[in-house]
């Protein structure tokens, strides 16, 4: 199959599956055995569709825009970049009503022009950080606040050492 063929088929998974939730479409460009590497996870075709179907119910208007697509041989790697507004249970959290925009990057195999494997890697600390279960950027902890008062003592004691 062709570089287009993979490219045309992973834009679909990205931005039709997952930015639209129309999860019908991975019966057509995955294998009926494909494995789902992406953490946390199930790793069959079903399972994907189901974790999607929870991800669209936690962020509705999750979109899904895709940035970059390489393809070489049997492999497609992709960068997207994800929106959306967190209205429903995730992760232990309930809804905050906070929006987010994160990078994901995503790689498939294919064979036979369908994808047999498939790895996920959304910025999840991002995510959470703009979902406010964790500090964003720039902002220090209390813990980070009680050792940078230290920070030129234990430099200078590390080069003592060394």
């Amino acid at each position: 199959m062709s570089h287009q063929h993979h490219s045309e088929a992973f834009r679909i998974v990205m931005e039709e599956a997952f930015g639209k939730g129309n999860v019908a479409v991975l019966d057509e460009v995955f294998a009926p055995d494909a494995q789902e590497h992406q953490f946390g996870m199930p790793p069959t075709v079903e399972g994907l569709k189901g974790s999607i179907m929870s991800l669209r119910a936690a962020f509705p208007d999750l979109t899904l825009t895709v940035e970059a697509v390489v393809t070489d041989g049997d492999m497609v790697w992709g960068r997207a970049t994800a929106r959306g507004t967190h209205l429903g249970p995730f992760m232990g959290m309930p809804p905050s009503g906070k929006k987010f925009a994160i990078q994901v990057f995503d790689m498939c195999r294919f064979e036979n022009g369908r994808i047999v494997e498939h790895w996920g890697v959304p910025d999840r600390f991002a995510l959470m950080a703009q979902l406010g279960a964790l500090p964003r950027q720039g902002q220090a902890t209390q813990q980070d606040r009680a050792v940078e008062p230290r920070l030129p003592e234990l430099l200078a004691a590390r080069a003592r050492s060394s």
